[in-house]
């Protein structure tokens, strides 16, 4: 592995093949207007985009009350952000020429409560939110497909980046 990305108790490691680095910080100098992905992963033809909420830290009191994101979230009330982040960064990099490929947006929501059903359910929303795919008359997609893990499934289905949390 060559590098890591941390957010918070979080940390990925990435392959000597990647790229990573922290975008919703103000290096874009747009976060006054615009939202902003946690990280960006870049690897020879393919890019991800990744949002991180770790509502099983110490103290996650960035999320509020943890009861009530999970039911906000359910209810698909968090989506609208999440689509947001994910616009907005494409629309940068796409407008800065930082684009390399086909990209994919992960969303890792750490939180023991949601299960494989409700991370299926959430990645189900968010690509009707989002033009995921290539719709009818595209030349390219936006975003290739969207993926909801939490910390099991992340590290089941992406072993190329492992996840560790740290305390």
């Amino acid at each position: 592995m060559s590098g890591t990305l941390r957010e918070g108790e979080l940390t990925v490691s990435l392959p000597a093949s990647a790229k990573g680095r922290k975008f919703d910080d103000e290096t874009h100098q747009l976060s006054h207007c615009m939202k902003a992905v946690d990280w960006i992963i870049d690897l020879p033809g393919r890019t991800y985009f990744v949002e991180l909420k770790d509502l099983d830290a110490g103290g996650a009191a960035g999320h509020g009350n943890r009861r009530q994101y999970v039911e906000d979230l359910k209810a698909e009330k968090r989506d609208m952000d999440l689509v947001t982040k994910f616009r907005d960064s494409f629309i940068y990099c796409w407008a800065c020429e930082q684009m390399r490929g086909p990209t994919f947006y992960l969303v890792l929501i750490a939180c023991k409560a949601l299960d494989r059903a409700m991370l299926l359910h959430r990645t189900d929303a968010l690509r009707r939110k989002l033009p995921s795919g290539r719709p009818a008359g595209w030349a390219r997609a936006m975003a290739e497909d969207v993926s909801v893990f939490n910390e099991e499934t992340w590290n089941e289905r992406l072993a190329e980046f492992p996840m560790v949390r740290t305390s």
